[in-house]
């Protein structure tokens, strides 16, 4: 726990925003995730150009997005982390991420195993922390990964996905039986970093989990907080403190 309040020391003071700053934060939100989806649909990059960083090498880092998101949404932390010394891993096989959670999760158990990797990082944003957690129900996979570190995951569901009629929306509905399976088990959370913003104006029950270590950022909003400074050193500061050896 002290590690935790140290890391949570280190970011600004979250400050419980009034009205008009999270009218603002959800306006740039909104601006953030407009930007990377279109760069990420009209993106050329190769999925295994992050294989091999310059420097390094580090744990290996397997990068899992939300719903409607490529792994190319996510970029912006597969870069730093490239750069920062560390192979990362992302799945195309996922594609916008629309899949069902159990499904989506064999497709990860799936690439650990035939990849072979193991001590891994895994950074995820929203849905993609769901799925993570869902692919380490099974051991042979909770032993390959050393932490998973989720941004702004529902964990509890958001009641706002009742106001979609679309399945890969509502799968998010608190009450659905995924969503309850993935709460009732409290086994692998304690692996779990969850990073969640201050004001997430998608999920209003918080990205809290249960028995794992649990971090509120500064930030505002649902999908902006990925490429933030303060996201990203604290990402950081998670995966120096979670490996044994720094240079791997």
């Amino acid at each position: 726990m002290t590690e935790t309040a140290d890391l949570a020391a280190s970011l600004p003071m979250p400050r419980r925003p009034g009205v008009v700053r999270k009218l603002w934060g959800w306006v740039l939100d909104y601006a953030y995730v407009t930007y990377w989806w279109l760069r990420a649909f009209f993106g050329r990059s190769s999925s295994d150009q992050y294989l091999r960083p310059v420097t390094g090498p580090k744990a290996p880092v397997l990068i899992i997005p939300g719903v409607y998101e490529s792994w190319r949404f996510m970029q912006p932390v597969a870069e730093h982390l490239y750069r920062g010394g560390h192979p990362v891993h992302v799945l195309d096989k996922l594609g916008y991420n629309t899949g069902a959670i159990p499904a989506m999760a064999e497709i990860v158990r799936d690439y650990l195993q035939r990849e072979d990797l193991t001590d891994v990082i895994v950074v995820a944003h929203s849905k993609g922390g769901l799925i993570a957690k869902s692919a380490l129900a099974e051991p042979e996979t909770f032993h390959r990964v050393r932490r998973v570190i989720a941004l702004n995951t529902p964990f509890a569901g958001s009641k706002y996905a009742n106001l979609f009629l679309i399945r890969s929306v509502r799968m998010f509905t608190p009450t659905e039986p995924v969503i309850r399976a993935l709460q009732a088990n409290l086994v692998v959370n304690s692996i779990i970093s969850s990073l969640y913003s201050v004001f997430d104006p998608h999920i209003p029950e918080t990205s809290h989990l249960e028995g794992a270590e649990n971090i509120v950022l500064p930030a505002i909003g649902h999908f902006r907080p990925i490429g933030v400074p303060d996201t990203l050193r604290t990402v950081d500061a998670i995966i120096a403190r979670s490996t044994p050896d720094p240079q791997w």
